[in-house]
């Protein structure tokens, strides 16, 4: 039986994997008429959200989705700001961030809120997309993360080797979501990038793993002793059984005790909602003796906040926590308002805010949410300020 498996197991997979080639060469004639449209529209007009017509361009979107536009209009970019290779760090934020996406996310897609955030604050900000499909073409070229996450993580590292060499520095910064928070930790743990990242800021960390896969595990296990096919091989994402509670790829990263390195800063910020890494604790891991990690939950103080696995990238209250951390000192006030879950963007904004006659009256409306409706109004009546930051 093990003969058969051997013979037709493999051929299996390469027929169901070649579907999204396949995939890629029907529908291509529709995706460049579609580009071709979305080359027409104006940046501004694909990435404008709630009544403040907010730009990335020039504001700060906190919304998780804010960067889908950018990459329709430039497939395979950079956002503005972003990866200025020629220029080198100010003397104020000398160390340079690289930021790492999750699965399926991307230069663009995934930090449409962080890279005009980080830029505006004046540091020099690199990103890549990482773990594409081998000869992918556009848009499944656009999605990352989906490579063993050993191979991403030489990926990421030769990446951060070019920064280096580019800005000067001797070190980066990191800020990765969800799988992005375990592929840099990979490379300098067991890649050679020891000693050269100083501070590590995780959103939605999966350090011990998530269990929210491993009930597919007895299906994969069904698969691979009954008909010879080995899911990894089948299943486009190779890094998500990876991700698995108990996985080899897990416990290789906590040998020793921790995930961590020593001599690099620490911050964790996860939140209660996460759907998809389950338990949440599992990015909440404490550091050992002589180890710099501050864990941070969302809602610890503010239940307002319902941002989910997604959500977090555009959370403004996970936003400060992340520049914070970076800045290696309290420089934003932290704050704490209705958050709404998948987008990350604040509530009362999604829904247009509160109508001018009971805003004074709701008892959940909060003072910073109130001014920002006010702030947006002045904006849209005022042709002088629609060019600046509000």
């Amino acid at each position: 039986m093990s003969i058969l498996h051997s013979n037709w197991g493999r051929p299996v997979a390469e027929v169901v994997t070649a579907g999204f080639r396949v995939g890629q060469k029907v529908a291509g004639p529709a995706l460049r008429g579609a580009q071709t449209l979305v080359g027409k529209v104006h940046l501004r007009e694909l990435v404008e959200r709630t009544p403040e017509k907010q730009r990335a361009t020039s504001r700060v979107v906190y919304d998780f989705f804010s960067g889908i536009g950018p990459e329709l209009a430039h497939p395979g970019g950079s956002l503005p700001g972003a990866n200025q290779w020629d220029v080198k760090p100010n003397d104020e934020h000398p160390v340079p961030v690289i930021l790492v996406h999750g699965t399926a996310g991307g230069a663009q897609t995934n930090w449409g809120t962080y890279v005009p955030l980080l830029v505006d604050a004046g540091f020099s900000v690199f990103t890549l997309t990482y773990g594409a499909i081998e000869g992918a073409r556009w848009p499944i070229s656009a999605l990352g993360g989906m490579k063993r996450i050993e191979e991403s993580a030489a990926e990421f590292g030769a990446f951060a080797e070019n920064v280096l060499a580019a800005t000067g520095a001797s070190q980066i910064d990191v800020v990765g979501h969800s799988q992005g928070t375990l592929i840099p930790g990979y490379w300098a743990k067991f890649l050679g990038g020891e000693g050269k990242i100083r501070r590590y800021v995780s959103l939605a960390p999966l350090w011990e793993g998530t269990s929210t896969l491993t009930r597919t595990r007895p299906a994969a296990i069904e698969l691979r002793d009954r008909y010879g096919v080995e899911p990894g091989s089948v299943i486009p994402c190779h890094a998500l059984p990876q991700m698995m509670v108990g996985s080899h790829f897990i416990d290789k990263m906590n040998s020793g005790g921790t995930p961590y390195v020593e001599g690099i800063e620490y911050t964790n910020i996860s939140t209660e909602h996460d759907e998809l890494v389950r338990p949440y604790t599992s990015g909440q891991v404490p550091g050992g003796d002589g180890m710099d990690v501050t864990n941070i939950v969302l809602q610890d103080g503010c239940s307002k906040d319902l941002s989910d696995h997604l959500g977090i990238c555009g959370s403004p209250r996970a936003a400060a926590l992340v520049l914070n951390a970076l800045e290696g000192r309290d420089v934003r006030n932290v704050p704490c308002q209705w958050v709404a879950p998948f987008f990350g963007s604040p509530l009362l904004r999604r829904t247009g805010g509160l109508p001018d006659v009971i805003v004074p009256l709701h008892p959940q409306a909060e003072a910073s949410e109130i001014d920002s409706s006010t702030a947006a109004a002045q904006v849209s009546n005022n042709p002088e300020m629609r060019t600046g930051h509000v």
